[in-house]
């Protein structure tokens, strides 16, 4: 299972990413967007805006960079 194997890792932020590969917290937001074992926490506030929190397991992002490479390569 995902989750599982994820728990104990190193998880990033999106701005943590964007700062790490020099790119916008918007790119790696929507990059992340429906990305299987990314981690969101919703703070839902009755009346207002929903906030979400979103955490980036270390083998998501080094999945998502490899497909990335590999797609700019050509492969």
């Amino acid at each position: 299972m995902q989750t599982q194997e994820t728990t104990f890792e190193r998880h990033y932020s999106i701005d943590e990413l964007a700062s790490i590969w020099g790119v916008s917290d918007d790119f790696v937001r929507r990059l992340f967007l429906h990305e299987p074992g990314v981690v969101v926490f919703f703070k839902h506030r009755p009346g207002k805006r929903t906030y979400r929190t979103v955490r980036i397991p270390e083998s998501v992002a080094r999945r998502v960079h490899l497909r990335m490479e590999k797609a700019r390569r050509g492969d």
